[in-house]
């Protein structure tokens, strides 16, 4: 069966393009644990790599403990004294359906789908006659990150703002009638044509919506509003920082250097706290086909980040993505973008002082002396995480002074080391390998190619960094590490204790005295994912955590006012893992640490993207994105397509396709989430 999109997606992530003499993280944490970790874990992780996929392992699982018998992994006693959680919730049991199920006592009302409207004009959504120009009008596909910004001057902004979306790419067989996939070697987008690839440009970018909470607790998009903007591959933004105007930026249709159009594969991003949306470009390298002329002085850049990917079949009718014709277009891409969500008439940022890789997430964090903190991850295998710590410090109701605070200050690598402690070694031109012998001219250079100036560090090779957030009451540091299954145990050192990862884990940075642009942290493993019923695995859940509480493949995050962590998945199946992907609850700190607890789920095929809480908890605002795909890890699941989706979620009306949705968590009767 071919690759679903999902899963060409998640394929490129596992290439691993980072060159292999570095020490990977799995090394460090073999060195730190020490040999009964890698005992207790890493062979039985050959096994279940050997194994057609985890449903297949399911019958391993032991049967229920009887009273009075110990408790196997993850399966506390009968009986046993279990400490009290900070999450109070029936757990969902899990499983996959083509519906979404969130815990009893709760709502999970979808606010806005895929062809919605969003601003004045826009047409009812008929997928049977799509156009660009509809589009621009509605919400675009794919939902990811979402943002929640308070509307300033609000009666109760916990119940009026605005909410930012981003839109990261586009499922052209469950979009379009009649199509199928097309990025197949076999089928090489012939079905494409210039009206088809232009809505799948209008279907990107992002959105910003009004939304506000009625009397009776629903929430609801404010037609009409003055806010309403939709940002697409279309989009001018203008380019600021240390890359803008250098001639590896330059183009026919922009010899300046300074201005792109549009912005591309928007996955997680951030909220400042002077009121804007960073939005961030992650797998942009998709985008792109051609050929780059032979000996082509852009052609060790362009490899190390996966260019040209051929995703997509837009180089066919925009030139620009072409790399034989534009071969600087694509270093235009792999920023973090700025946006003023109170403005549509402001043209967005790409912040390049905040480097070039695939991104995914810009958690914004002032720290104790006013200066803002920027943590990413960039979400392929053996890649890293960063930290970007502004030059001045923020100033609290003066737009003026940071307007461009992202465009100074110092962009960081980390580096894990085996006695627990995070060196932040920092990408500046001239300082170390950094210089122009290795091919760095000057600081434009280093954050183009930011992956090849981490390579020159030393910095740490990570499993899939994603999602990095930071804890409001604890002031520790949270990183999302997916999976990677090209790390193996034959070419790993022999102690690591996961040789193979294929449900990926946790990592906690703790700054000294809450200083986040402190040049050393600490770190820890909070949780290794996997079933921890299945010794093979070497999952590390709490026991506590029941059939129902573990998750594999972590990926997006939230952390709610109350200092509690919140897991989003992206990977979970039915033949992986038995479970659709979904919200857990995740203990972090006291007896229970490591616990978790079954919230939402999401229907079959979906990925989890994009938790955010509002200001006073009492919402869980979630992005649902690709209903309908077909199990990508199961090789006799039929192909998903516009006709024949694995679900028709959310409408289950024959005449729609599957939709991806914002979908609105609230507590009935009112309340905060989980208490």
């Amino acid at each position: 069966m071919p690759l679903t999109r999902a899963q060409a997606y998640e394929a490129s992530d596992d290439v691993g393009r980072s060159p292999t003499a570095l020490p990977t993280l799995g090394d460090v944490i073999a060195a730190r644990f020490g040999r009964r970790d890698f005992l207790k874990g890493a062979l039985g992780v050959t096994a279940i790599m050997a194994l057609p996929g985890m449903a297949a392992a399911q019958a391993e699982r032991p049967a229920p403990v009887a009273p009075g018998a110990a408790p196997g992994p993850g399966t506390p006693a009968a009986g046993a004294d279990v400490p009290a959680s900070r999450f109070v919730f029936p757990e969902v049991p899990a499983g996959v359906d083509e519906r979404h199920h969130v815990a009893d006592g709760y709502d999970a009302d979808v606010l806005i789908r895929w062809g919605d409207p969003v601003l004045p004009g826009a047409p009812p959504f008929d997928p049977m006659k799509q156009t660009a120009a509809a589009q621009r009008l509605q919400f675009g596909y794919n939902n990811d990150y979402l943002g929640y910004i308070p509307m300033p001057g609000a009666a109760n902004p916990a119940r009026h703002g605005l909410l930012v979306v981003n839109h990261e790419y586009t499922n052209e067989e469950l979009m379009f009638p009649g199509l199928g996939r097309q990025d197949l070697r076999s089928v090489g987008f012939e079905g494409m044509t210039p009206a088809l690839v232009d809505i799948e440009m209008a279907a990107h970018g992002g959105a910003v919506l009004e939304i506000r909470r009625g009397d009776d607790g629903k929430w609801r998009v404010v037609d009409g509003s003055r806010y309403a903007r939709r940002i697409d591959a279309t989009t001018p933004i203008d380019v600021f920082g240390p890359a803008a105007g250098h001639p590896r930026l330059r183009t026919s249709a922009d010899p300046s250097g300074r201005r792109v159009l549009g912005t591309i594969n928007n996955c997680a991003g951030g909220v400042t706290p002077w009121g804007t949306w960073l939005t961030c470009e992650e797998n942009f390298h998709g985008y792109f086909g051609g050929t780059l002329p032979d000996g082509h002085p852009e052609a060790r850049s362009h490899a190390r980040v996966g260019v040209p990917g051929n995703w997509v079949g837009w180089a066919r009718y925009h030139e620009r993505f072409d790399v034989g014709r534009e071969p600087n277009e694509a270093n235009r891409f792999g920023w973090i973008v700025e946006i003023d969500p109170f403005d549509p008439t402001s043209t967005p940022r790409k912040r390049t002082a905040l480097g070039r890789f695939k991104h995914e997430g810009a958690f914004v964090q002032v720290n104790r002396d006013g200066r803002v903190v920027v943590y990413t991850g960039d979400d392929e295998v053996f890649e890293r995480v960063y930290r970007f710590v502004t030059a001045r410090p923020y100033v609290p109701g003066d737009a003026a002074a940071n307007r461009d605070l992202l465009d100074e200050g110092t962009l960081s690598v980390a580096r894990y080391n085996a006695d627990g402690s995070v060196e932040w070694l920092p990408l500046v031109h001239g300082e170390g390998p950094l210089t122009a012998a290795n091919g760095f001219a000057s600081q434009a250079d280093v954050v183009i190619e930011a992956r090849r100036a981490a390579d020159l560090l030393g910095a740490t090779r990570m499993d899939r960094p994603e999602d990095v957030e930071v804890d409001p009451k604890t002031g520790k540091v949270f990183v999302m590490l997916t999976n990677n299954t090209r790390r193996k145990p034959d070419d790993t050192d022999p102690a690591n204790p996961r040789g193979a990862n294929p449900f990926g884990h946790i990592v906690e940075m703790t700054p000294p005295d809450g200083d986040h642009t402190a040049a050393r942290f600490t770190w820890d493993i909070l949780v290794r994912c996997g079933d921890p019923a299945i010794a093979a695995v070497g999952a590390t859940f709490h026991p506590a955590t029941s059939r129902d509480g573990w998750f594999g493949m972590p990926d997006n995050c939230a952390v709610d006012h109350m200092g509690r962590l919140w897991i989003a998945t992206d990977g979970n199946s039915a033949r992986r893992t038995g479970r659709a992907d979904g919200v857990w609850a995740l203990e972090t700190e006291g007896p229970l640490r490591g616990a978790g607890k079954l919230f939402y789920r999401c229907p079959v095929g979906a990925e989890m993207c994009g938790p955010v809480f509002g200001p006073d908890d009492e919402t869980l605002f979630v992005a649902v994105q690709h209903p309908g795909e077909s199990d990508e890890s199961d090789p006799n699941a039929p192909p998903a397509t516009f006709e024949a989706p694995a679900t028709r979620w959310p409408d289950f009306s024959p005449r729609m396709p599957p939709r991806p949705s914002v979908v609105a968590i609230t507590r009935r009767g009112g309340g905060k989430i989980g208490t």
